[in-house]
């Protein structure tokens, strides 16, 4: 089932992708006219956070806790992207909320197996995506939920820098002001509900606190001068936390009504998430696809090209919309490369292996 749900993870990947650029006036060659690329635009922000990150740390969490049951949440997130694809919103909305809630119960396991600061987290940032999605079936809004499916991903993430935090020897008060940084961030979320401009501002906030925390406190600013993968990891993390800082101030100036929207969405999704994502790939993707990767200095070729990619589109593109067009393709590009980077370095991997038994032989 494994298998299938990150071939359905593929899949909804590309058609977030797909709605992602005609947003900015670029259509997918092919797919021109296609229903479910309107769909796909209509539903993009469901698609990339609830329906593919959601189904991925669906994924990776039900291998943590090696219970089949929990495969439920990664299958009915799968399912909602499947149905806002199909025309079917409302079903994809309830199929949200069942999976968001199907989550909350894994992680509920995981805090009873391991009561700790940073489960307790993974906890929250379960519960941000239930409150997320049940503003999403109750219609409050189609900016109301995008605060709290951030703080999904966000939470998971700090949850994970904050275990790390171990290996500095840091003191309870570290984890006492990032649960204040995120306290904050949830108290945005709520606020943004009834007041997008106040709550808007809190969030922001609480973002431009998040990254200076992590850039502070992260293992990251150590592992930065070590070797091999550590040191591409460290490099992907604090690229992220830039990328924060960067959202942060965007959503304080969109709360100030300036037209900042693209910068705030963009380089917390893409800047920060997404280079999250290509940091720890190469740790998670064998854990959970049980395929091996050989790692090498190819790693930062789609590290580099989402960031310059993103400098092009936040940057220069802030006020050129062609500019910002191509950003975008360059942002998909990245992706693509990242997932060529995986398929290859899997290939590597495999080649190498079944190599080894022939030099014994010969010997």
């Amino acid at each position: 089932m494994k298998r299938a749900l990150l071939v359905g993870v593929a899949l909804l990947l590309c058609a977030g992708i797909a709605g992602g650029l005609l947003r900015v006036g670029i259509v997918v060659p092919g797919a021109d006219g296609a229903a479910w690329l309107g769909r796909a635009t209509t539903h993009h922000a469901a698609l990339m956070i609830c329906a593919f990150f959601g189904t991925v740390i669906g994924i990776e969490r039900a291998v943590a806790v090696k219970l089949r049951v929990a495969l439920l949440a990664p299958l009915a997130s799968g399912l909602s992207g499947a149905c806002l694809l199909l025309g079917e919103p409302g079903a994809g909305a309830w199929l949200g909320v069942v999976a968001a809630l199907a989550f909350v119960g894994v992680n509920l396991v995981v805090v009873r197996r391991q009561r700790a600061a940073h489960t307790l987290l993974l906890l929250a940032g379960a519960l941000a995506w239930a409150v997320g999605s049940v503003l999403q079936v109750a219609g409050v809004g189609p900016a109301a939920p995008l605060p709290w499916w951030f703080a999904f991903l966000i939470l998971t993430i700090a949850a994970e820098r904050l275990e790390m935090t171990r290996l500095m020897r840091q003191g309870p008060e570290v984890a006492f002001l990032l649960c204040a940084v995120l306290a904050t961030m949830l108290a945005g979320a709520t606020w943004f509900a009834l007041s997008p401009a106040r709550g808007g501002l809190l969030f922001g906030l609480s973002l431009v606190f998040l990254a200076a925390w992590l850039i502070v406190f992260d293992v990251a600013r150590r592992t930065v001068r070590a070797h091999g993968l550590s040191r591409y990891m460290a490099v992907a993390l604090l690229g992220g936390y830039a990328w924060l800082a960067v959202a942060g101030v965007a959503w304080i100036a969109m709360a100030y009504g300036w037209p900042a929207r693209d910068i705030a969405l963009h380089a917390l999704g893409l800047g920060f998430v997404v280079s999250m994502m290509m940091g720890h790939a190469p740790v998670i993707l064998p854990a959970i696809a049980r395929v091996k990767l050989a790692f090498g200095p190819a790693f930062y070729a789609p590290l580099l090209a989402l960031h310059l990619s993103l400098l092009l589109r936040l940057g220069f593109g802030s006020d050129d919309f062609s500019l910002r067009a191509i950003g975008a393709v360059l942002n998909a590009a990245s992706i693509a490369l990242f997932a060529a980077t995986l398929a290859g370095a899997a290939a590597i991997r495999r080649m190498r292996q079944g190599a080894m038994p022939a030099r014994r032989t010969t010997r």
